[in-house]
């Protein structure tokens, strides 16, 4: 178990480490999780370690959450002075990206032969 938690922050420092040295505009544990991804599409499955590992961060994923709220608290003052161009950005993106996803599912959908759909 502790080889595969290993595996994760190591796949987020490789990634961190590429996109500082490359200057990449996307997160490094981001690029991490994409080689994660191509690593276990190239192995073919999940190892049971890797597997009970994620489940559990899973499980308490809402910890996670606790920096990001209190950095929230404490910027407080900053959004709330900004909050006209935080609501342009978040409110139209989120609604696009609601119109993208059912669109790309009514699509995919109307692509599974009948016998699937059920």
């Amino acid at each position: 178990m502790l080889h595969a938690f290993t595996l994760l922050l190591l796949c987020q420092l490789v990634g961190e480490v590429v996109v500082r040295a490359l200057g990449v505009p996307v997160p490094g544990p981001v690029l991490g999780m994409v080689l994660l991804f191509v690593g276990l599409c190239i192995k073919g499955s999940v190892p049971p370690a890797l597997d009970e590992v994620g489940g559990t961060l899973l499980r308490h994923l809402s910890l996670l959450f606790v920096p990001a709220g209190v950095g929230v608290i404490s910027y407080l003052a900053l959004i709330e002075a900004e909050l006209l161009p935080l609501a342009l950005a978040v409110v139209p993106g989120t609604l696009i990206a609601l119109v993208v996803t059912g669109w790309a599912m009514s699509w995919l959908t109307r692509r599974q032969p009948e016998d699937e759909q059920r």
